[in-house]
């Protein structure tokens, strides 16, 4: 007996040794690591009021275009180089003459509501566009107004443009709406439509509920594109930054949708707080009217507007206006894009030079006061700009500048009054930021026909401008049009119709807790969203082992 039983204490130690081996091959081969999980809020604090969850009324508010980017699809989306790529057509093709545009739609796409996504929907949303009494934006419907419309079976539409544009796949990027709820509707009704407050998209998101306090967003089961790992998202409304800030202080919120340059420095001690800073595809400009030869004929007079630019040290304004978060500008088209001329001429600070084009084109101070007449008329105008603390900062950086050279100027902050301004051309000076598309072409901000009603605010007639432009559009070979556009800037560097100042930086704050975000180039604050499904706040615990993923058993 005794002897059985020493037998069964060595197998059991034998077992356990093999055992302990055993597990620590194990340890070696299968490791426990931590991957995203499904499921999780997030909650973000953003400034201002939604009005219209339209992707064709959006174009005025920041809080519409945050939540538009979240629940509607376009044709196509620019990723993150500022490409454009395939979203709700799966593919185009161009004729060879560049008049025809042939897109296939994706056939796996379904609205919120479950109605399968057609052709249809895309005839109609161009429809709403072109129809004359359209109530949004003019330029949207004066592009699509000459383009002519097929439907060549569910799932394949094609485009016929009056002239080649090479830039037409990036104006596919407007969300599309569902013709089976909005399709019985006249275009001059979309205002006040209540799908505006109750959208039905094709986005990773869904509206759930919208009130004067937040939006809160579900994850969309139907979405055709990288599912989210997020349950639900929340964007709340706030009256300014400060009192998002304190909510996120509070736990109300984790994450701030705009860090402004001002703050940057206090949001940096929040330990629990991430920020992300990217360039903006945009500007800072100052307007100048050049219409306007009743109040404010010296526009007219390129030597004063040249005076203008050697008169601004926009380092300076960058450093105390902006706290560093800009860069400095040199013309209309961005300094990364493939048409941009390194060659142009560069108008940098130089008041000797500023005060000298003033005295030679008859500008001088005769009373002393400070500030220099001509013929009984003073060098004097307003600055319009927003109510954005950062931009009436600059604005009044640019006000003192311009003081030493002998202008003066008169700040007046217009709130949302600004566009209106704009747009009826009643203004003398305008602070503003342009935000610009992937494609560089400047055509609806500076040629002749964009005077009347387009984009073109400052009226500059150049006619040799123009025709570049006209030329550069017709163009489908990129190293053919940078040759327009590098005169372009030549001739617009020489006129100063206005003065772009500097590129911003726009930064993002985001809690700790919250694993995946990235930005991307950005061509509007909105575009944040882009990698949106990639980011997560649960994780769990797997085995690794080779190339397969096991859950650790609680």
């Amino acid at each position: 007996m005794g002897q059985y039983i020493r037998w069964q204490a060595i197998l059991a130690a034998t077992g356990i040794a093999l055992t302990m081996a055993f597990l620590s091959f194990l340890s070696l081969s299968r490791q426990t690591v931590t991957i995203p999980d499904v499921g999780g809020i997030y909650s973000e604090g953003v400034v201002g009021q939604p009005q219209f969850i339209n992707p064709l009324l959006m174009q005025y508010n920041q809080v519409d275009q945050d939540l538009n980017a979240l629940i509607f699809n376009g044709l196509t989306k620019m990723d993150g180089e500022g490409n454009i790529e395939p979203d709700l057509a799966k593919s185009w093709q161009v004729s060879d003459d560049g008049l025809t545009y042939t897109f296939r739609l994706r056939t796996d796409v379904h609205w919120h509501d479950g109605r399968p996504f057609t052709a249809d929907d895309v005839l109609f949303t161009i429809s709403l566009m072109q129809d004359p009494d359209f109530p949004g934006v003019a330029y949207l419907g004066r592009l699509w107004q000459s383009v002519t419309v097929e439907k060549l079976d569910q799932y394949t539409v094609r485009f016929e443009l009056p002239e080649p544009f090479p830039a037409f796949a990036e104006y596919t990027r407007i969300g599309i709406l569902p013709q089976h709820i909005l399709g019985s509707m006249p275009a001059r009704d979309l205002l006040n439509h209540p799908f505006n407050l109750k959208p039905i998209g094709t986005g990773p998101f869904k509206l759930d509920e919208v009130n004067t306090q937040f939006a809160r967003l579900v994850n969309n089961p139907l979405y055709a594109g990288k599912k989210p790992r997020l349950a639900q998202m929340a964007l709340r409304f706030y009256s300014s930054f400060d009192d998002a800030l304190a909510a996120y202080k509070i736990g109300e919120i984790q994450g701030i949708s705009t860090i402004p340059p001002e703050a940057i420095a206090d949001v940096q001690n929040l330990a629990s707080l991430n920020l992300y800073t990217a360039l903006l595809s945009g500007y800072y400009i100052v307007y100048l009217n050049l219409q306007d030869a009743e109040t404010a004929p010296f526009f007219q007079e390129v030597e004063v507007r040249q005076a203008l630019a050697y008169g601004l040290d926009r380092e300076a304004i960058i450093r105390q206006a902006l706290n560093g978060q800009a860069l400095v500008a040199n013309g209309p088209i961005l300094p990364w894009s493939w048409a941009y001329n390194p060659d142009q001429p560069k108008l940098e600070y130089a008041p000797e030079m500023a005060a000298t084009l003033l005295d030679q084109a008859g500008w001088i101070d005769a009373d002393g006061d400070g500030v220099r007449e001509k013929e009984g008329v003073s060098l004097a105008f307003t600055l319009l700009t927003s109510d954005d603390p950062a931009k009436i900062a600059v604005a009044q950086a640019l006000s003192q500048q311009w003081q030493q050279i002998g202008v003066s100027v008169t700040v007046e902050p217009a709130g949302y009054g600004l566009g209106e301004q704009l747009d009826q051309r009643t203004y003398q000076a305008a602070l503003a930021e342009v935000l610009l598309a992937g494609d560089p072409d400047p055509y609806p901000f500076w040629h002749q026909t964009q005077i009347e009603d387009g984009q073109n605010y400052p009226g500059w007639n150049n006619t040799d401008a123009s025709v570049l432009l006209e030329e550069a559009r017709t163009i489908q070979d990129q190293g053919h049009r940078n040759d327009y556009y590098f005169e372009f800037q030549r001739i617009f560097a020489a006129e100063v119709p206005s003065i772009v100042l500097f590129y911003p930086t726009y930064t993002y704050g985001v809690s700790q807790d919250i694993h995946g975000v990235q930005l991307p180039n950005l061509s509007n604050p909105s575009d944040r969203f882009r990698t949106v499904t990639d980011w997560y706040t649960l994780t769990r615990e797997v085995i690794y082992s080779g190339s397969q993923f096991q859950d650790v058993k609680p």
